[in-house]
């Protein structure tokens, strides 16, 4: 069993990487054997989508050259990672109501034609199929389904689609709302890490009774 953790914040004692690293404890608890890959996207080059990026990723594999393989390595190797997982954490701080640059750039280089989508008469289909995913959030403030706020999340549905469009569609948000400073914080953060604990025990025990 393999875990990749995410981690998105270009803080080093953030939120997210509070709650990241929560999952990732009370899963090695569970999974005494699993292999954990972490991915730190604040310390990773990640390449912004160029044309010659485009030109190489939509070439013939077997017709690259060196160049064009240079610019698609850290795709690939991103890729891989996410390939070999079988669970998926990945911490997402909300940033001007949305994802954080660095997600959006790791999202970019895995969104692929050819590797983690296909296309057909039918039109996309996603190839990442049976993976779990966790998304666990923080946010200043609070946007749940039905609040005045609600129509300003423009981070957890388009996490939804974007996953789902590469076939991880079975993904379960967390949230750590009200993160700005003030009394909801703290109960906040604590419910979000017992929905963390609760998340992976019940993980572990769908994937015992299979």
């Amino acid at each position: 069993m393999k875990l990749l953790r995410i981690d998105s914040s270009a803080r080093r004692n953030s939120i997210s990487r509070q709650l990241t690293d929560k999952f990732v404890h009370t899963w090695k608890l569970e999974n005494p054997a699993g292999e954990v890959i972490e991915r730190d996207l604040a310390k990773t080059s990640l390449p912004l989508i160029t044309d010659e990026w485009t030109l190489a990723a939509y070439s013939d594999p077997a017709m690259l050259t060196p160049g064009q393989r240079e610019i698609l390595a850290v795709s690939d190797e991103l890729i891989e990672e996410v390939l070999a997982a079988d669970v998926i954490v990945i911490g997402a701080p909300m940033y001007n109501l949305t994802v954080s640059a660095p997600l959006k750039a790791w999202i970019d280089q895995i969104v692929r034609s050819g590797r983690t989508v296909l296309w057909g008469p039918k039109g996309s289909q996603g190839i990442l199929k049976g993976k779990k995913v966790f998304v666990l959030t923080s946010r200043g403030g609070s946007f749940k389904p039905g609040s005045p706020t609600a129509q300003y999340d423009h981070q957890e549905p388009y996490l939804r689609d974007i996953l789902a469009f590469i076939g991880l569609t079975d993904a379960t948000f967390i949230h750590a709302e009200n993160q700005k400073p003030g009394d909801l914080a703290e109960p906040s953060r604590l419910a979000a890490f017992a929905a963390i604990q609760q998340a992976v025990g019940a993980t572990s025990e769908a994937s015992l009774g299979q």
